[in-house]
């Protein structure tokens, strides 16, 4: 091979490689500035999928553990007749009337969970290392690819995470909801599982 061919050859990372050597650092936030809908409907009746559509100007994913996005609105599945809409805080009263108008007379249900769920976002490259501590699921990349969100369990408490976005150089994204009750605990277990990378606590969104 030329010398110049090899000279441009990306160097492939050993699996032996000392953990030191790898990109480190976690950051943790709270997403205090989002609205959340727990919608549930028939995805077999016509008649919900398309009045959910309408409003939302995106289609409901169908397909589990998935997610579909538009704009600063999100939808992630959570069972085969329900899903979590989100959305900015101060986009919720207005998304809400969309949904009651578009499903009114549709069997349909839909609830502000705004109060009741709590979101952070936490990122960087040792994002997946410290989930990992304490959940079962298996986020590899080759597993969980953006857009992927799934229920389980953090740390003994009952999660939903969905990673939302997984850059290159600053890492993956992740949201993790979780009931206002444990919002603390979890918050604080997350804030000691990131301390040996790092961890940086920033302003809420």
């Amino acid at each position: 091979m030329p010398e110049a061919v090899l000279r441009q050859t990306t160097r492939t990372r050993s699996a032996l490689e000392p953990a030191h050597l790898r990109p480190r650092g976690v950051r943790l936030a709270e997403r205090s500035g989002l609205g959340k809908i727990d919608l549930r409907g028939d995805p077999h009746a016509r008649g919900f999928m398309a009045a959910v559509g309408a409003a939302l100007d995106l289609l409901l994913p169908g397909e589990p553990c998935t997610s579909a996005a538009r704009d600063r609105v999100s939808v992630l599945w959570l069972g085969p007749d329900q899903w979590l809409v989100t959305c900015p805080a101060q986009d919720l009263p207005g998304l809400l009337a969309s949904l009651r108008d578009a499903l009114a007379g549709v069997h349909a249900a839909i609830t502000d969970i705004t109060d009741g769920r709590v979101a952070f976002r936490l990122a960087g490259p040792s994002a997946r290392e410290v989930l990992a501590k304490g959940c079962p699921l298996d986020l590899h990349p080759r597993a969980f690819a953006p857009g992927r969100c799934a229920q389980s369990l953090l740390e003994k408490a009952s999660v939903l995470i969905h990673l939302v976005d997984d850059e290159p150089v600053r890492g993956p994204g992740f949201d993790v909801y979780v009931d206002r009750s444990f919002a603390q605990y979890l918050w604080t277990w997350l804030e000691d599982a990131g301390r040996e990378y790092g961890v940086l606590i920033e302003p809420p969104r």
